[in-house]
């Protein structure tokens, strides 16, 4: 705008280019997906509201969505006694919305988008991210945890009416930058994963406390580019553990669908898989340029699709170590990605593809969404998958840091382990998986049955006094600058990492050293895939991706929230009101 100012010459100005126009409908070959209400809605309902200008999308956390569903007992999935309840975070506000629908092909309701049934208003700090627990989640009990600006974790249990609820973190002795992702562990009742800006990780006990001081930490073990501490104390308090995972913020993660395995991507541009329980280090892939910002698991547990600041899309094979494909469609930086575990199996579709050559066999599809304002779909095929001959210099320990590689770790090795590690987890903002084909777990080392852990008891955390609803909340000492990590230096028992070698924090994964190995293969050496749809869809940069079994839903930053029915939903009715393709929360 100013160049373009400072360039024009005397005369009347040029009017204003026109927005290109927002796609409402886009065609697979199972048929046409189709923006619940007219193509004219999307570009009116992102105008701003009356009032007050808020800040500029911007300077707020990435829109989020999280859905549980609550099924009564003795009711059939999809059937009218099953619920859904939808958070979502805009600013410094929280919006809660219910109602039927989106719980299978017989349920025709789309969720009521339109009329919140709650609303929380924070003071001092910003909800940045938000899970809500998926096995405890029923009518008693409805648990929620809600990440923050400022580092604090809250626990809300929805169920109860709680105003408040618990705050873990609430002095900021355990870490005090931004909170990036909150997960509960998979089919457990109380332990939870929160990951901060400061590049660390921690695992929570929901009904531990976090202690009056700064806690103290000892080393447990170690590896390329990370390392993991326990939490000195006689006493049980929170963190349980704490990951320090490669260099820069740690942007999100994932469980595999088995819960066994750990997907990390971080700003270092880099991809760690972990055994959870042994906390031993499994797979690593490098970006092709810059962090990464998003990760998911394929249903069956074989893939994980990244997606980062590189524009790219990149498959990672889990069972063989390697990058599979990149895909390339996206004109700026991809912020979330997901498998679409409800896609027809290939050969159901429309009869489009009736032609002298049949295409090749699709296994899985999966959607990435960018800052480009782009929704994408992609078919990773079976030639794709196909397995190749792997790379020279795989070996990143002896590539990039010139050293022997380290010998593997003995069987009987001593560390902690996580009481009854799930069977799955939802992946993109806490959505229940259907059932996959076989569970692939390569290179997986014993889980060891006895360690810190060993005595947590699962207890349903009831018994909590409801106390009356307020509108505003306030989580107190939030106003304070939010600076790196918590616990400090030297001061907790947690030494300085060193700055070279396997064990180092940061790993130091230089992308020239490391690029044409099996952790970043040049452009040329894998398969470059090509989307099947890539559609703008919102005048703000997409920050959600949800796959249903009846529509899609993708979200940007200016909390526009857009439903597009799958081919075939012709009952799927909005119930958006005034803003049919969407709500702007």
């Amino acid at each position: 705008m100013a160049a373009a100012a400072a360039g024009a010459g005397p005369g009347p100005a040029e009017p204003p280019a026109a927005a290109p126009e927002l796609k409402s409908r886009f065609r697979t070959r199972e048929g046409s997906y189709r923006l619940l209400g007219p193509a004219a809605a999307a570009a009116s309902s992102a105008s701003a509201p009356a009032g007050p200008a808020p800040p500029g999308p911007g300077a707020l956390p990435p829109v989020r969505l999280s859905v549980v569903r609550l099924a009564r007992s003795r009711s059939p999935p999809g059937g009218a006694a099953e619920r859904s309840r939808v958070c979502c975070n805009l600013g410094r506000e929280l919006h809660f919305y219910g109602g039927s629908g989106s719980g299978g092909r017989g349920s025709r309701r789309a969720l009521d988008l339109q009329r919140p049934i709650d609303k929380r208003v924070y003071k001092g700090t910003q909800p940045t991210c938000h899970d809500f627990n998926q096995f405890t989640a029923g009518t008693e009990t409805l648990a929620l945890l809600v990440g923050f600006s400022a580092g604090q974790v809250q626990y809300l249990d929805l169920a109860k009416k709680e105003s408040a609820g618990r705050l873990f973190n609430e002095e900021r002795l355990i870490d005090k930058s931004k909170v990036t992702l909150v997960r509960w562990l998979p089919d457990t009742e109380r332990l939870f994963l929160a990951s901060h800006a400061s590049g660390h990780l921690y695992l929570y006990d929901a009904e531990q406390p976090c202690g009056a001081s700064s806690p103290q930490y000892s080393l447990l073990t170690q590896g390329e580019g990370f390392r993991v501490f326990s939490c000195k104390s006689k006493t049980p308090r929170n963190p349980l553990l704490k990951w320090a995972v490669g260099s820069g913020p740690l942007n999100e993660f994932a469980f595999s669908p088995d819960g066994r395995s750990l997907a990390c991507v971080s700003q270092d541009g880099v991809l760690r898989v972990f055994h959870f329980s042994s906390m031993l280090l499994q797979g690593m892939m490098r970006s092709y340029f810059g962090g990464l910002l998003c990760v998911c698991w394929s249903p069956d547990g074989r893939y994980v699709v990244t997606g980062g600041e590189d524009d790219l899309v990149t498959v990672w094979s889990f069972a063989e170590g390697r990058v599979v494909a990149r895909g390339h469609g996206h004109k700026s930086w991809v912020n979330a990605v997901a498998f679409d575990p409800f896609a027809p199996p290939d050969g159901q579709g429309d009869g489009r593809g009736d032609g002298a050559e049949d295409p090749p066999s699709v296994a899985y599809r999966f959607g990435s969404a960018g800052q480009d304002t782009q929704f994408c779909l992609w078919d990773l095929t079976e030639d794709v998958l196909e397995p190749r001959p792997p790379l020279a210099r795989s070996r990143p320990a002896a590539a990039v840091t010139g050293e022997e590689p380290p010998p593997p770790a003995p069987a009987a090795a001593p560390g902690p382990s996580v009481p009854g590690l799930p069977r799955s987890l939802s992946r993109s903002n806490s959505l229940p998986q259907p059932g996959g084909g076989a569970q692939m777990s390569p290179r997986v080392p014993p889980v060891l049955s006895a360690g810190r852990f060993a005595t947590l008891t699962l207890r349903d955390p009831r018994g909590a006094a409801e106390k009356e609803h307020k509108r505003y909340h306030s989580l107190g000492n939030i106003s304070r600058g939010g600076g790196g990590g918590g616990g400090g230096g030297g001061s907790n028992g947690e030494k300085p990492p060193p700055q070279s070698g396997p064990g180092s924090r940061g790993g130091s994964l230089d992308s020239a050293k490391v690029l044409g190995t099996a952790l970043c293969p040049r452009l040329h050496e894998v398969p470059l895939l090509e989307p099947l749809v890539c559609k703008k869809i919102a005048q703000e940069r997409l920050t959600v991706l949800l796959f249903l079994e009846d529509c899609i839903v993708t979200a940007c930053q200016e909390g526009l929230i857009c439903t597009w029915a799958r081919p075939g939903v012709s009952g799927l009715s909005s119930q958006n009101g005034g803003s049919p393709s969407g709500t702007v929360v």
